[in-house]
């Protein structure tokens, strides 16, 4: 599948807190709307960015999934446009 310039601009800003909760993630609260994402050490998300300090890596909405859960692009873009549809 091909996704245009627009699509990936918006899955890129998609909010990670609510989508990572609704895939079954515990997110535990920490300051400046900052949360923990308890299956992953100490990977912190806020809006659409993550940070993974132990691993020295991070990225935005897109990069989570294919850096941290392993996903290709397609895949990751599936998950992301069907939630930004629904």
């Amino acid at each position: 599948m091909t996704w245009n310039k627009s699509e990936i601009r918006e899955a890129r800003k998609k909010e990670l807190a609510p989508l990572l909760q609704s895939r079954g993630l515990q997110l535990k609260p920490l300051t400046n709307n900052n949360y923990l994402v308890a299956e992953y050490d100490d990977l912190v998300v806020k809006k659409s960015y993550w940070q993974w300090p132990s691993r020295a890596i991070g990225g935005n909405a897109i990069d989570f999934f294919m850096l941290v859960e392993g996903k290709t692009f397609n895949q990751t873009m599936r998950v992301l446009t069907d939630t930004l549809t629904s």
